[in-house]
């Protein structure tokens, strides 16, 4: 059977590194520091990534921002498309009214899942700001939805899939280009 590879590996782990490094000094240079910033991931690979931008917020500032997690399982728009959502866990256990948001996930594409993570982080409370980070910005909204931090734009076409690929959710880090087989069909 012949193993599946990527069309092109457009970021290394190391390229990753880098990104996150830039994204943490922009987000302290925006927000004029970390006092009133909390990190949430979005469920999955965004939590890994907001684990490490507060890893470099740290290094850099020398106090960790506040960390969560949001599950949008029953935010989505096409769940009732879904056989069985496969559920996690929302940890968010600080307020969050009044203070600025960076919201991470992996891929900014249609901007569906960003909306469904807007309105999650709503029905928790009224942050001061959400600003959005994004490992890869791919282009093709459907939503007027923009990230305000981006570790690369990797313009694509609808008939691939970019994948972000973390450890130690997956068996390496690096950002990667698929063809979608049109007959299984696609990852979104």
């Amino acid at each position: 059977m012949e193993q599946l590879k990527p069309k092109a590996t457009i970021m290394d782990g190391q390229a990753m590194s880098r990104a996150i490094t830039r994204i943490a000094h922009e987000i302290l240079e925006h927000n004029e520091g970390s006092d009133n910033v909390a990190i949430v991931g979005v469920v999955r690979r965004g939590v890994t990534l907001a684990d490490r931008i507060a890893d470099e917020i740290e290094k850099i500032e020398g106090a960790r921002p506040k960390i969560g997690k949001l599950d949008i399982s029953f935010y989505r728009d096409d769940i009732s498309r879904a056989i069985s959502p496969v559920l996690h866990a929302t940890e968010i256990l600080f307020p969050i009214d009044g203070i600025d948001i960076v919201l991470v996930d992996d891929v900014l594409y249609t901007g569906r899942t960003v909306r469904s993570a807007l309105d999650a982080l709503m029905d928790l409370g009224r942050p001061k700001t959400v600003q959005l980070a994004v490992m890869v910005d791919r282009g093709h909204r459907e939503l007027p939805i923009r990230a305000d931090y981006v570790g690369k734009n990797v313009p694509s076409s609808r008939d691939e899939d970019v994948r972000v690929n973390v450890e130690p959710l997956d068996d390496h880090d690096g950002v990667e280009i698929w063809g979608i087989d049109k007959n299984a069909g696609g990852t979104e």
